[in-house]
Order: structure tokens, then sequence, then C-alpha cells
């Protein structure tokens, strides 16, 4: 399973294998939530569906082969769908408190010695400074001084794991926004390398190293964040220029290997163009997800989820798609992503009273 916990430590890894391969336990171990108010703000209304989907109040979960595992990285994603939609703080409390349990984040980030991950440090990293936590106490673990620790002479930010090298793109450009936040800074080695890995069409890989440099969607959005963030403007403009490029007439913007838009790809993606004020081509990304987004016409249940794809919604990735959408539905860059003034209950999509005779 070590291979697996890596690739649900990060955003869309692949988006398209994570929301039809590795289904999300939610409705049918949720916790009511707390009272909660109706909203008509896209983004608020998905992310207090998400809220109320949680296992017991503070995690997710996910099932592979028949059997259910705590999902640390769906978590994450859901604690910044939260902060972005300034909303359901009281759930992000509960699940920034389970992730700091020892078993949990052990078992997420590896024991730091013969096993650390890069990329689930960095996502880690990120989410509590978003939460305000003090990062070099979260659970024991001094998440800077850590993901620091992983860094390689080329910049490269690396698993140190019997089972592999899993680090990626993903992991990377977030490590960059994460540590850019600490006092220390993004180290420059790092920001080199990731800028370096730019394709020659102005995208990103997901894998470093290869033949072929392949552009792709999801890491071009995170990559063009972190990139900008660290002042590599020419970089990122280039990398916001091949989002433009690949978007989707409908709006959205398509995983690695596919050509049909999905909620979690277009989130990341739209994030990334708001973030780099390309509002043009964000706005159609947002009514892209809009259109996914289940609305008063929808059963009770599910209004305000976002599906994966235009096929319908599906409860397996239903949460997964919907934490992801909420980034873009949102806007905010994750390198100033903060919890601070979110409203404690989970909201809920404002619908006209049924008709009555």
């Amino acid at each position: 399973m070590p291979a697996l916990r890596r690739t649900l430590g990060l955003l869309a890894i692949p988006a398209l294998a994570l929301a039809t391969a590795l289904p999300a336990v939610t409705a049918a171990h949720a916790t009511p939530a707390q009272s909660s108010s109706p909203t008509v703000r896209p983004d608020a209304a998905a992310a207090g569906w998400l809220a109320r989907q949680l296992v017991d109040g503070d995690h997710f979960e996910s099932v592979f082969d028949g059997t259910a595992y705590p999902d640390q990285g769906l978590t994450i994603d859901a604690v910044l769908a939260f902060a972005a939609s300034r909303s359901s703080d009281q759930a992000a409390a509960k699940a920034t408190a389970w992730l700091a349990r020892p078993d949990v984040i052990g078992g997420y980030l590896g024991d730091g010695t013969t096993e650390a991950y890069a990329g689930a440090t960095a996502k880690l990293l990120l989410a509590v400074e978003v939460r305000g936590e003090n990062p070099t106490a979260f659970g024991g673990v001094d998440l800077p001084a850590r993901l620091r620790s992983l860094q390689s002479p080329s910049g490269r930010f690396s698993d140190r794991s019997q089972w592999g090298d899993y680090s990626n793109a993903l992991g990377q450009s977030l490590a960059l926004i994460a540590l850019k936040r600490t006092p220390g800074g993004a180290p420059s080695a790092a920001v080199d390398f990731l800028a370096d890995s730019q394709c020659a069409d102005g995208g990103f890989p997901v894998s470093f190293g290869q033949a072929t440099c392949a552009s792709d969607a999801d890491a071009t959005a995170l990559a063009v964040q972190a990139l900008a963030a660290t002042g590599r403007t020419a970089k990122a403009n280039a990398g916001l220029g091949w989002l433009t490029g690949h978007q989707n007439a409908d709006g959205g913007f398509a995983a690695a290997g596919a050509t049909t838009s999905n909620a979690n790809t277009t989130g990341l993606a739209t994030q990334a163009l708001f973030s780099g004020g390309r509002f043009g081509a964000g706005l159609k990304g947002w009514s892209s997800l809009v259109k996914l987004q289940q609305g008063c016409s929808a059963a009770p249940a599910v209004r305000g989820a976002v599906a994966y794809d235009a096929t319908g919604f599906n409860p397996g990735n239903g949460a997964r798609a919907t934490a992801q959408a909420v980034l873009g539905l949102a806007g905010t860059p994750l390198a100033t992503l903060s919890a601070a003034g979110a409203r404690p209950a989970p909201p809920t999509l404002a619908c006209p009273a049924p008709a009555t005779h």
C-alpha cells in the first residue's frame, strides 16, 4: 500500500485514475454537520456538501480492493476547499485535528527516516499554514524541516523510501508554494529545478527526466502558481499561455491522455488562470464547473456537489471532484489562501421552497 498512499497524497495524480479507480467513502458513514444557512455561491455550496460527507465528521476514506483506507490527501483537499470557500470552518478544524494524530500523520508522511514522502509533506505543510497552525510542531513533526531535508542537490524534492521515488512536479510545486510561506522561503535551487523542467511548448510535465517532455494541465496549473509566487513571472506566463491554448470548447480541461473535461483538472486550471490574471479563460473554466454542479433539481442529498464530468454525478468520485472544483470556483491562489475569517457552519445550496397547492 505505500505506493497507493503516496498517490493519494497529492492533488490529482492522476485526476482521471483517482476519480475512477478509488471511490471515496463518504455519505454512508458521514455524520450530521452543524446547522447551516443557505447560500447562492457555488463555491460555498460545494464546500458545504463536502463537509457533510466527512467520515465521522473529520476525514475521508478511499476503497481499494474492497478495503477502506484513510485518505489523508483527499482530507487535505477538503481543508483547502473549506478555506477557499470561506466556510465550513468547524469541519476544517476537526479534519486538521485528525491529520495531526500520530497514526494518521505517520502513515501519510512516513517515519521521517527510512520512509519520507516529499509530495505528501509539502501538501500537508501547505494545509497547516492555511489553517494558521504551527507547522514546526504539527503532530510532533517539524514539517518545514522535514521537507527541506528531502531536497536533493539538484533542487528536486525527492522521496526517501524503500519503495522508490514517486516525487513529481505536483509535489515540487506544492513544496515551493508552502516553503515560500515560511521564514526561510523557497530554496532558489528548488525554484530553478521546477523552472528548468518546463517543456518547449510552455507547459509542465508531471514526471521529471522523461525522454519526451509532455505538458500536463494539472502539473502546469500548480507550476504556474508556484513560479509566480517565487518571482518567475515569465515562466509562469508561458505556462498560463499553454493552459489557455489547451482549454476545451466547453471551458473545461482534460486530464493527461484524455480529451473530455473533468472537474478535478478544471478546478486546478481555473484557479491558476484566475491567479494569473487570465480572467476571460478563468470565467470560462468557472462556468464549466458550475454546469457540473448539482442544483436545486437534484436530490437534496447531493445539491451543491460537483460531478466529475458531464456523464452525471457519481458518489464514488464526487468528493474528490467537488474538493478540487471548489479551488476553481473560488479562484483564490494557493500562495495566499487562508482560513482566517471562514464561517463556521457548512452552508447549503439556496433553493426555492416547493410549491404548495
